[in-house]
């Protein structure tokens, strides 16, 4: 029992220690310029000693062989490119402006008091067991709204903990866990599926191209994976992550701290904002029906490739869900009026408290941009994928080291298709010619991409989940998030490729019609 003690001692002062040591930096916003100044450093550097790589890219959708070189910051055409793209950097920083809409229609929700009412409700039906695995469940299926639920869920997973008496970072830390920890496990196909799918048809061609990758390829193997990120993700924040928290002795202003029986005003609001939000509902759901909807894509599918309006519009309909309901329980308790400003002023204190979010993600943009202008996550993709191209290793040592290794490059790259846009056409024809499926390929790939995205800077929505963090301690900074995810990145990719390696053993089909051998 003291040697089990003493183990659990050792692995919290390492987690504290990570936690100490990243804290310990500048604040975020002045870290993130320091990485970004660092890029433009080491592109220059790079760039003199002539840095490159060699392998093949899809080049205007064609695959050919390339040769990338380190691009320097440094020079007439990198100094005009830092200083005209500063602005464009930051106004297409893909999390801006999905989370200041949903934060429109959240900041409603929240100021009118139906969030805390519907939590009230919650507290009263729902076993206290089952939030941390419903939470968790509930972030690996948001991805079927693309990234929706990195805005929405991960802040109401922290409101949901903190009304049950529980500490609101344990929350946000498993519906963080299910919504990027588990981004490509799901019961349902999301819009990463026919991305990757499309890449990886790509580099099929050059092996086969009569091949057709299917969109489903990986169905079976990822629907079983949602069970499995549930129950370690449950383990993980009730057996390691909350305990090492402790208890939240914090205030947080806008939210009630009472789990008292509902009112009758509240029953009311409650009731009359479901009738909006069912309404709301109904009328998407109408609108989605006819063959020819706007809201399907030109092959007249919800979802699939190319994206349907339905997903391309999620953000403005969460918006909108969250948003009509609000008004509606506003008006009906009266928190709403036209005194006090209703739905207006609701509105402007959801954005007012936005401005920490705005700062970080200016900074931010620059850091994720220069990286990408200066192909140095290119370069270190390439000469890895290289490497393993000329290894000669079993199935199951390859698949393992893959795995890893997308996990690796996760850290140095962000986006999930950007990576396999570079990686698919050295892996996927590799694993072809070894007598592996492509749809195998892009399986290994994905668990190791979706493992590590929990922990590195470089996933683009990391600044929002500080700045959430920052609600709950003021403190917080990149070693507060990397330290309580750690133990999820861990399980995840151990149990993922556990999970993998009994799938191989056994031979079972990965999708519908796909197995784990490919022959001519």
């Amino acid at each position: 029992m003291k040697e089990n003690k003493n183990k659990v001692s050792l692995y919290n002062r390492w987690l504290n220690g990570i936690e100490k040591i990243g804290n310990s930096l500048p604040h975020p916003i002045i870290l993130f310029a320091m990485f970004a100044a660092a890029i433009v450093v080491l592109s220059a550097v790079c760039a003199v000693l002539g840095v490159s790589a060699t392998g093949n890219l899809v080049v205007n959708g064609e695959l050919q062989e390339t040769t990338v070189t380190a691009v320097s910051l440094l020079t007439k055409e990198g100094l005009t490119y830092m200083l005209t793209n500063a602005v464009t950097n930051f106004t297409t920083y893909a999390p801006l402006g999905m989370v200041l809409v949903a934060m429109l229609g959240v900041g409603v929700a929240e100021h009118s008091g139906l969030i805390n009412a519907l939590l009230k409700g919650a507290v009263k039906i729902t076993p206290a067991k089952l939030i941390t695995p419903a939470v968790i469940f509930l972030g690996v299926m948001s991805n079927i709204a693309s990234d929706a639920g990195y805005v929405i869920l991960i802040p109401l997973g922290a409101m949901i903990f903190r009304a049950y008496g529980r500490h609101p970072m344990a929350g946000l830390a498993a519906a963080f866990a299910g919504v990027s920890g588990g981004f490509s496990a799901n019961l349902l196909i999301g819009t990463l599926d026919p991305m990757l799918a499309g890449i990886s048809q790509t580099a099929v061609s050059i092996i086969d191209p009569g091949y057709e990758v299917s969109v489903m390829g990986n169905y079976f193997f990822l629907f079983v994976s949602t069970f499995l990120i549930t129950i370690l993700g449950t383990f993980i924040t009730d057996k390691v992550v909350e305990p090492r928290l402790g208890t939240f002795t914090g205030e947080v202003e806008g939210e009630d701290d009472s789990l008292t029986t509902l009112t009758d005003g509240e029953r009311k609001g409650l009731r009359n904002a479901g009738i909006a939000a069912l309404i709301f509902v109904a009328v998407i759901v109408a609108a989605c029906i006819p063959a020819d909807s706007f809201m399907r894509n030109e092959n007249g599918a919800i979802f699939g490739n190319p994206t349907s309006t339905f997903v391309n519009g999620i953000v403005i309909m969460i918006t909108f869900l969250f948003m009509i309901p609000g008004v509606v329980y506003g008006k009906t308790v009266g928190t709403f009026t036209k005194e006090n400003g209703g739905a207006c002023k609701a509105m402007e204190k959801s954005m007012s408290s936005m401005g920490a979010f705005l700062a970080l993600a200016f900074v931010s943009a620059q850091f994720i941009n220069y990286f990408s202008y200066t192909k140095l996550g290119t370069i270190i993709a390439l000469a890895g994928a290289s490497f393993f191209e000329n290894a000669n290793i079993g199935l199951i040592p390859l698949m393992i080291i893959f795995v890893l290794f997308s996990a690796f490059m996760n850290l140095f790259m962000g986006s999930a298709s950007a990576k396999w846009n570079i990686l698919a056409p050295v892996f996927v024809p590799m694993f072809m010619l070894l007598g592996y499926s492509p749809e195998l390929c892009q399986l290994a790939y994905r668990i190791g991409d979706s493992s590590t995205n929990i922990i590195t800077p470089l996933m683009t929505y990391f600044a929002v989940i500080i700045v959430f963090a920052q609600k709950y301690d003021k403190k917080a900074g990149i070693g507060t998030i990397t330290a309580t995810m750690v133990p999820y990145s861990v399980a995840f990719l151990i149990g993922w490729t556990f999970m993998l390696i009994v799938w191989l053993l056994a031979g079972l089909p990965i999708g519908p019609g796909i197995g784990i051998y490919y022959s001519m």
